[in-house]
């Protein structure tokens, strides 16, 4: 009998020729330290191969303008950029290969996607995509292609359900917007609140339109949001709904961004947090499970957490050392207060927290009365 088929792993060296520039709060270099700790943890790093999604699979979302202006000014870059689609100074630069850059991020979702629902893959899991704030014609908040939306429109091509669950601290709009008015995706976005951060939305009553009135859920959660409100948050909405929802296919966006240190968010969550949701999420989709990156902007808190959401979802969490690597450590001089790999024995609450756990209590009961009825969900 042939043993069964493992989860892929979509990496490439070529993603280290992009550079958002030296004071871009995204830095591409995280992935390649990703990807160094998993290899120095013992967890499986062959990459599968992929090519760059084409510009006719781009099309199937994005505006073939947009496109087209995104090509020109990635071989020839302006200081002014091009305002109407969203590009030049600021959150989304135009440098050199930054088509090829998108491309590229792209063409690694889709074969994720593909592994999955053609080759029999139970997961797939390409650390580079989540760029959930793109829009069909405009970049936004560091994002310059959907590759999520390119994934699940391609799955629902194939006349499959699909439910998108954003577990990064900024709203996944892009994603919501662009399936705003159907009944076949079920958006589910778990983010600092929107009257905190970017991208200023993801309000309870964001709630979907004409077909998709129910299908779009938003748990906004205030600063100071700690492990065991995100976890309460998480296990008392994203199941049932899940079981409700019977979908043939899960895309997730994992960004770490709600991370204690991030720097361009407030939320505390630890490792305790991340691994339970990813552990979760594990028995609810595996078999039919899309993993994509996202969000995250201090370096070492991604590279230690999408490590560990990839020990999870290859079943090797057992191998992974309590301390980091030294080799890891001395490279990147990583300080002897952050030497662990997971970091449960933090202890956080800042001085929100109270309004935190009152405005998730309030959150999980909006989506129980408001969600759970027309999807015939069940509360847990």
């Amino acid at each position: 009998m042939a043993p069964p088929p493992l989860p892929a792993y979509l990496y490439s060296p070529e993603y280290q020729r992009f550079d958002y520039g030296p004071q871009h709060p995204l830095r591409i270099a995280r992935l390649a330290m990703c990807h160094e700790l998993i290899g120095l943890c013992g967890l499986p790093q062959a990459a599968e191969p992929f090519a760059p999604a084409s510009l006719e699979e781009l099309k199937e979302y994005h505006d073939r303008h947009y496109l087209h202006t995104l090509q020109e000014l990635s071989a020839h870059p302006l200081t002014g950029g091009y305002l109407a689609f969203g590009l030049g100074p600021g959150d989304n630069p135009v440098f050199p290969g930054v088509y090829e850059w998108s491309a590229l991020l792209a063409g690694a979702s889709l074969a994720a996607g593909r592994l999955v629902a053609q080759e029999g893959r139970p997961a797939a899991f390409n650390m580079a995509g989540g760029m959930h704030h793109a829009l069909a014609a405009r970049a936004a908040g560091f994002c310059y292609v959907n590759d999520a939306v390119l994934v699940i429109r391609r799955l629902l091509s194939r006349g499959r359900r699909v439910l998108y669950l954003d577990l990064d601290v900024h709203h996944g709009d892009g994603v919501q917007w662009a399936f705003y008015e159907t009944d076949q995706v079920l958006t589910i976005s778990l983010h600092q609140h929107p009257a905190t951060l970017f991208p200023g939305t993801g309000y309870l009553e964001e709630m979907g339109r004409e077909a998709g009135r129910g299908y779009a859920v938003n748990l906004p959660l205030w600063s100071d949001t700690d492990d065991d409100i995100y976890m309460d948050c998480f296990d008392r909405v994203v199941p049932p709904l899940v079981e409700a929802f019977a979908p043939d296919y899960i895309v997730s966006q994992m960004g770490v961004d709600t991370f204690f240190l991030d720097p361009l968010a407030n939320l505390n969550l630890t490792t305790r947090g991340f691994g339970h949701c990813v552990r979760r999420l594990k028995e609810l989709a595996m078999g039919r499970w899309i993993v994509l990156g996202g969000g995250g902007y201090d370096l070492l808190n991604v590279a230690r957490g999408w490590t560990l959401a990839w020990a999870i979802i290859c079943g090797q969490e057992a191998r992974l050392p309590a301390e980091l690597p030294a080799e890891f450590c001395r490279r990147h001089r990583v300080p002897a207060d952050r030497g662990r790999l997971l970091d449960e024995d933090q202890q956080l609450r800042g001085r929100f927290w109270d309004r935190a756990r009152r405005d998730a209590q309030e959150a999980v009961e909006h989506v129980q009365r408001h969600h759970f009825p027309i999807l015939g969900a069940r509360p847990a």
